[in-house]
């Protein structure tokens, strides 16, 4: 597995604290279809009558609001520049029952926003998770600063992966890099795209053993989501699944993901 070195970032225990409802999904690596998945865990939890608010935690490749099919007035370019608060930056999604909070897509301001302001918008979003029974951050892949302030933020992290031997690999980085930040992190594994249950377990268990070998921690499987077409198909016309393909294999897979959710807290 990858070994890696990166400077560290001073954890704020005490806004941490405030930010238990906050679930950040992150990857290793891009393409294992961590939007997707961000946008119909928000889907489901307000389905099961919970308030949502998912936010485009991924500051510099933004693309939950275009996944959406929505062009929202307002995004987090405004709120860096100082002409809006987060609050302000809202839009809703009424056909999901729930709201969002768009990036921008390409914005070289975003993605390298300054830490100190980068921390400031960590610690808004705290508060502003304050609103919400759950709140979803779709990170950036990867392990760059503006990931690992927003995990840092989380109550819960879900960490995407694939069979891909390179998804695997920096995966385990992800969570090796986290585990070192904050140790005790509740940190949960979601393999998607998986050609059945039984191989998104091997594949699970496959990640499991390196993080019990070398990590000494045992983070739990939250699910497995089967390869399901109707994912591409949803994906294309800019809709959640839910709303296109509600009885697909994929959608039903993310809604058993939610029920543990639901009952782990």
């Amino acid at each position: 597995m990858t070994t890696m070195e990166v400077p560290t970032l001073a954890p704020r225990p005490t806004l941490r604290a405030k930010g238990r409802n906050i679930v950040a999904v992150a990857s290793g690596k891009g393409g294992v279809g961590k939007t997707w998945f961000s946008i119909t865990l928000s889907h489901a939890l307000a389905r099961a009558n919970q308030r949502v608010l998912l936010f485009d935690g991924d500051l510099g490749l933004a693309n939950v609001d275009i996944q959406l099919g929505l062009m929202p007035k307002t995004d987090l370019g405004s709120v860096v520049a100082g002409r809006m608060t987060l609050n302000q930056a809202l839009t809703r999604f009424p056909e999901g029952g729930f709201d969002i909070i768009a990036g921008r897509s390409g914005s070289g301001t975003l993605a390298n926003i300054p830490l100190s302001r980068l921390q400031m918008l960590g610690d808004d979003l705290v508060l502003l998770a304050g609103n919400y029974d759950r709140v979803v951050v779709d990170l950036g892949a990867g392990v760059e600063k503006t990931t690992r302030n927003f995990s840092q933020q989380a109550g819960t992290i879900m960490v995407v992966t694939t069979d891909e031997p390179t998804s695997l690999t920096d995966a385990y980085a992800f969570i090796k890099v986290t585990h070192m930040e904050r140790p005790g992190t509740d940190m949960r594994i979601v393999v998607n795209m998986a050609n059945s249950t039984r191989e998104g377990e091997r594949i699970y268990n496959t990640l499991l053993k390196a993080c019990e070998g070398f990590l000494k921690i045992s983070p739990p499987l939250a699910g497995v989501i089967r390869r399901d077409l109707k994912v591409r198909e949803a994906i294309r016309n800019q809709t959640p699944i839910m709303m296109r393909s509600p009885n697909a294999e994929a959608a039903a897979d993310v809604e058993a993901i939610v029920e543990r959710l639901i009952r782990s807290r």
